[in-house]
């Protein structure tokens, strides 16, 4: 199981229309991974007065965040992931702990990094210590997901139905108590699009390119936590916070 990942990732938002086009000229060089669609699940951890995501917001050059994450079921699945995303000019850096949710049951992350020598954890129980960062956000979304016919590191995903929640922050009960935000794209008003990922190590492939460019996608800058927490601002107070609407 890879647990350290370092990898170039472009965001686009695309219409349903886009969507269906690119599954169906993605067949010759990609194919479904091998969960295909899925929920994903994330709880993601800030301090009381959200400077993470509000430093994030601000583009630096360096940042870096830390969250809980599931795929799937949480009832059938056998591991969950503690992560620590560092992004730096660009690049995504991603260092991922598996854990079982039995311990996740019975421990706090604290104590479960505590019994952990790996670096990883090392890096994690670090991150919280200097930070101060608790569980925070729940995002979740639905997920299409395909990788190469003949290279897995790239990777294409398909997000829709982005939700969140301040309170339940837990992977039970994920659909309950959820505020959805709308993904709209440049070239359109319809508020429900997805949010498009081409993930690798390298450069996007040739064809890729030219079939962003055939079906009019081009890159945006989003961040799906950004989103939600300024959607949660917007309706809460957001002179408190500095924040303005686009």
């Amino acid at each position: 199981m890879q647990t350290v990942f370092s990898r170039n990732e472009k965001k686009y938002l695309i219409t349903q229309m886009q969507a269906d086009r690119l599954i169906d000229a993605l067949v010759t060089n990609m194919k479904p991974d091998k969960y295909s669609t899925y929920w994903v699940q994330n709880i993601y951890y800030d301090t009381e007065n959200w400077d993470i995501i509000r430093t994030s917001m601000e583009k630096p050059h360096y940042k870096e965040k830390m969250r809980m994450r599931c795929y799937g079921n949480p009832e059938t699945t056998d591991r969950m992931f503690l992560e620590l995303k560092k992004k730096y000019s660009g690049v995504v850096y991603k260092r991922r702990l598996p854990i079982i949710p039995s311990e996740i049951a019975s421990s706090s992350i604290d104590e479960i990094l505590s019994k952990d020598s790996s670096q990883i954890a090392k890096e994690l129980a670090y991150h919280i210590q200097m930070t101060g960062v608790t569980e925070k956000f729940f995002i979740s979304y639905h997920r299409q997901a395909f990788a190469g016919l003949n290279d897995d590191s790239l990777r294409l995903t398909l997000d829709s139905d982005i939700s969140y929640r301040l309170d339940r922050l837990c992977f039970s009960n994920s659909r309950k108590g959820m505020a959805s935000i709308p993904l709209n794209s440049n070239n359109t008003n319809n508020p429900n699009g997805f949010l498009l990922e081409i993930k690798t190590p390298l450069s996007i492939p040739l064809w890729l390119v030219h079939l962003l460019s055939e079906l009019g996608i081009f890159a945006t800058s989003f961040s799906k936590y950004a989103a939600c927490f300024t959607d949660w601002i917007e309706k809460e107070d957001s002179e408190k916070w500095g924040i303005r609407s686009a």
